[in-house]
């Protein structure tokens, strides 16, 4: 019995630690794209089929951002590995989704990626911004 109360706190653990890690990675990809000079518009942009981490403008553009974040990139892939077609798809409807509730139209619309990758005492390894991923 107390194996598995436990093996549930492990896993809550491991749970806020992914949740924190996500949001450092976040964090780290809004103060790179302002250093750039975007203008962050929105951070989890949320409706009923999903999220979108970032909606950010580059001049005219509007850019939507999938952020990724790895800690251990050797066990699970990198970070830009982890954004699958799968994902892409989602992201372009959510994308779909948001411009149909903006006032305005944007002149154009780009799908970017920022990998995050942390080394083990938690500060910024690398960052790695691709413009239009996908």
């Amino acid at each position: 019995m107390e194996e598995q109360s436990s093996y549930r706190l492990s896993s809550a653990l491991a749970k806020n630690r992914r949740i924190a890690v996500g949001k450092a990675g976040e964090d780290a990809a809004v103060e790179r794209l302002i250093q750039m000079g975007y203008t962050v518009e929105a951070r989890n942009w949320r409706c009923k089929s999903g999220e979108i981490d970032l909606i950010a403008l580059d001049g005219t553009t509007l850019v939507v951002v999938e952020v990724r974040s790895r800690t251990n990139p050797t066990r699970f892939g990198t970070a830009v590995e982890a954004v699958t077609p799968r994902k892409c798809r989602q992201v372009r409807e959510l994308a779909t989704i948001y411009l149909k509730q903006r006032r305005n139209a944007p002149q154009s619309i780009r799908f970017d990626v920022v990998a995050v990758t942390f080394r083990d005492d938690g500060t910024v390894l690398e960052i790695k911004h691709i413009e239009g991923a996908f």
